[in-house]
Formats: structure tokens, C-alpha cells, sequence
């Protein structure tokens, strides 16, 4: 599958990135995706939800009074579910809501949510992008050219570059990660990936 390389201002340079079809052309396992989405969001849960039991809230531990001959229904102490201020019955435990999943199966979902946006024509390729200062103004002026300044963009470089990173910080809309932290996830979170060049001929060569 090959794509054509743009420039910042959007123009064709006339190079072309081969991206290799056992990544970007398989046919899309939505379970598998499905499966790779539940996980990365149940790991961002931290488990720490709490609530006391009856043995945990405060209050007296004396049965309030005696079991039978009063005409009212039987109670335990004040710390009774039944009471205000009572503890809770079944209430959450901290736990983790870790889900693990088989490498092989983490990969494939990656390849499916990828060969899905390659489906829809949601990848582009940039050249490279170097920026001597900060500026987000200049990525954001690039978004426009590219047609993507009104999408959720996942923004792909081979690595951490210090001016791009700050550059597109404040930008809500785009989502900057490296080559190495691509999780299908934030791949099916957006509406179209946009790789640097440099990015895409790693990536293809990689796998």
C-alpha cells in the first residue's frame, strides 16, 4: 500500500511511503479490537473504591433491645445497614480491574485498528516537521493545509522531539505519541493518524 508523502502546506512532494499490507491491509477483527479497548480502560481505573462495613462505621456494639416481647422487629446494634449511619451492605471493595490479554492478541488488534483507518483513507503522511522554536500557530496552520484541523488527529513521530511536542500541546484535538507508543486504543480514538515521513518508513521497516 503505498501513500503519498505531503508537505506541511499540503502539497504532493512527489514521494511515496510503501506501508506493508500485513499491517495496513489485513481484514479488521473488531473483537479483538474490542478486547484491546476494554483493557486499556479498565487499567486507567484505580480500584480504590471503598465504602465501610458494619464492623467498620462508628457506633455502639450493644443490641439496641431485646430480641422478643417489645411488639417492634428484631435489631443488632445501631451500626444495622438498616440505620443511617449504618454500615453498607455489598458496597465496593478496592480491587484491580486489570484484564490481561496474549501478546499475539494485543498485536493483532493494533494491525485491525490500523488496516481499519488505512481502509477509510484516514492516514496521512507529513514530511518531517522541524520547528527551530515552539510554535503552536505553525502546527496548527499545518492541520489546516492537511484538511485535518477539525478532526482528532493522533499525531506519529519516530521519537520525543522537544519544539513539536510543545507545539502541539495546547492543541485539545491532537493526540502526539511516538513510534514505540502506539496502543490500539488511541488509534481508534481518532478520526485519522497522521505519521511524519520519518515515522512511516520506520514503522514499515520495522515490522
Amino acid at each position: 500500500m503505498q501513500i503519498e508523502v505531503l508537505n506541511t502546506k499540503g502539497q504532493a512532494t512527489g514521494r511515496k511511503v510503501d506501508l506493508p499490507e500485513e499491517i495496513f491491509g489485513v481484514e479488521p477483527n473488531s473483537h479483538v479490537v474490542y478486547l484491546a479497548v476494554k483493557q486499556y480502560l479498565a487499567a486507567q481505573r484505580q480500584g480504590t473504591h471503598k465504602v465501610k462495613t458494619r464492623a467498620e462505621v462508628k457506633g455502639a456494639s450493644r443490641k439496641l433491645h431485646r430480641q422478643k416481647g417489645t411488639g417492634g422487629r428484631r435489631k443488632g446494634n445501631i451500626r444495622n445497614p438498616l440505620y443511617k449511619g449504618g454500615g453498607t451492605i455489598f458496597g465496593p471493595k478496592p480491587h484491580s480491574y486489570d484484564i490481561k490479554l496474549n501478546q499475539k492478541v494485543k498485536a493483532l488488534a493494533r494491525v485491525s485498528a490500523l488496516s481499519s483507518k488505512a481502509k477509510d483513507n484516514a492516514i496521512v503522511i507529513v514530511e518531517d516537521l522541524t520547528l527551530d522554536t515552539p510554535k503552536t500557530k505553525t502546527f496548527v496552520d499545518m492541520l489546516g493545509n492537511l484538511k485535518v484541523a477539525d478532526k482528532k488527529v493522533m499525531f506519529v513521530q519516530p521519537g520525543f522531539n522537544d519544539n513539536v511536542d510543545l507545539s502541539m500541546r495546547n492543541v485539545p484535538t491532537v493526540l502526539g505519541v511516538s513510534l514505540k507508543d502506539i496502543n490500539t486504543y488511541d488509534v481508534v480514538n481518532s478520526d485519522v493518524v497522521v505519521f511524519t515521513e520519518s515515522a512511516a518508513k520506520q514503522f514499515s521497516s520495522a515490522k
